[in-house]
């Protein structure tokens, strides 16, 4: 079964639970091929698949940092997309990868402090998370 056919709304599940588990397979296993098909589908035609792969990347990188950090730079990409549920989750994602990123993370805060001003409660929180990290680790 390909990463993607792993996906919630691949399977036709309403919610998120096919994601975690799929994110803590993949933290666990250190996948990085399945963190790249993730990656990849990042900007997949489909917003359903956009969405399920994002909150897989940031629950995965909860669990492994390391794994995920080497994207820091596509989750610095989605701050400036259109669909907002993507621009929290890459806060999200970049929260928990700030301290394994932290040279490529300082040159992104001017943008995470512009869209932190702009977004939403949750990308307000991640923003205030990767400065406490930038400070303090």
């Amino acid at each position: 079964m390909s990463i993607l056919d792993q996906l919630a709304s691949v399977q036709g599940i309403r919610g998120t639970e096919p994601n975690k588990i799929l994110a803590r397979k993949i933290a666990e296993d250190n996948d990085a091929a399945a963190v790249k098909e993730l990656v990849d589908n990042l900007t997949n035609k489909n917003r359903n698949i956009q969405s399920d792969c994002i909150k897989a990347l940031y629950e995965a990188a909860e669990i492994n940092p390391k794994l995920i950090a080497p994207h820091v730079k596509a989750f610095g990409a989605l701050l400036k997309h259109k669909n907002n549920r993507l621009v929290w989750g890459a806060m999200t994602a970049l929260d928990a990868i700030a301290a394994e990123q932290r040279p490529v993370i300082y040159s992104m805060l001017p943008d995470i402090m512009d869209v932190a001003e702009k977004g939403t409660v949750i990308t307000k929180d991640h923003a205030v998370g990767i400065l406490i990290r930038e400070l303090y680790t």
